[in-house]
């Protein structure tokens, strides 16, 4: 079952209103002693269902969890839909110029602060959550892979775990690589990241830096999976076939012990 509600963030866009969304699986309603993982997402809009979506096609999250029975919760939030670059800004940890988009102002400490001193406390407070660092995922694509990678560096006490989908990292590679050498990780770090094989063409150099950014991953000791998707492009049915293998990347292993049950 999916919830939705208006929610402001008023650090971005005021008393602008936006959706939230939140997915509990179907035992939440009848094990009311367990508790759950969760999973923030960005992009929310786009996460569960197509007349929602902003290209009519959905990551179809909602279909996925409940043929599988996933146990865990998915909260995610709608992104900014400002013609002025809203969403770029709000998902770019750092300042960037680009020859077609111009001068972005990186505004991603600001949605990562809201996310984890506003709208997690919100949800842990409201709903059974296992609230903790290590039952707390984070995934998105595009510029959400982008921040999904962010959150795992530099909010590395919330989030152990994430997935990084055709992250943006042609943005701000040498600040991304900087971010890497310098996070304070704790060792049990999981990130499964992807990038379509369709997509390289759009970025010449995507190759390079794809490579550079896995290695100096791979340098700091994270639980690594990255692939280039054999055919995959840059859209949300492209991303809804790689759920299978991000969701094994993101419960590989997985071992709340007695938490489930409170």
């Amino acid at each position: 079952m999916v919830h939705k509600w208006d929610i402001t963030i008023p650090e971005l866009t005021g008393d602008e209103v936006r959706s939230a969304y939140l997915y509990l699986p179907e035992s939440y309603e009848y094990e009311p002693d367990r508790y759950y993982p969760v999973l923030y997402m960005f992009d929310g809009h786009n996460v569960f269902w197509d007349e929602d979506a902003t290209y009519g096609k959905s990551w179809g999250m909602e279909d996925y969890m409940d043929g599988t029975e996933t146990q865990l919760i998915i909260a995610a939030v709608e992104c900014n839909h400002s013609p002025n670059h809203g969403r770029l800004k709000e998902y770019a940890p750092f300042t960037f110029r680009d020859p077609k988009l111009g001068y972005i102002t990186g505004k991603g400490k600001i949605t990562m602060d809201w996310l984890v001193n506003t709208f997690k406390r919100e949800i842990d407070e409201n709903f059974r959550t296992l609230p903790g660092r290590e039952t707390t995922f984070i995934a998105g694509s595009s510029m959400g892979g982008l921040m999904s990678l962010y959150a795992l560096f530099e909010y590395n006490a919330y989030f152990s775990r994430a997935a990084a989908l055709s992250p943006s990292i042609w943005t701000s590679t040498g600040k991304i690589a900087n971010m890497i050498r310098n996070a304070d990780l704790s060792p049990d770090t999981v990130l499964y990241m992807d990038y379509g094989s369709r997509e390289i063409h759009f970025h010449p150099s995507m190759i390079k830096q794809f490579s550079k950014v896995t290695s100096l991953i791979l340098e700091r000791g994270v639980y690594l999976e990255s692939r280039i998707v054999p055919g995959g492009n840059h859209s949300e049915e492209s991303w809804e076939r790689q759920i299978p293998f991000f969701m094994n990347t993101l419960f590989y292993e997985y071992e709340p012990g007695e938490q489930e049950q409170e």
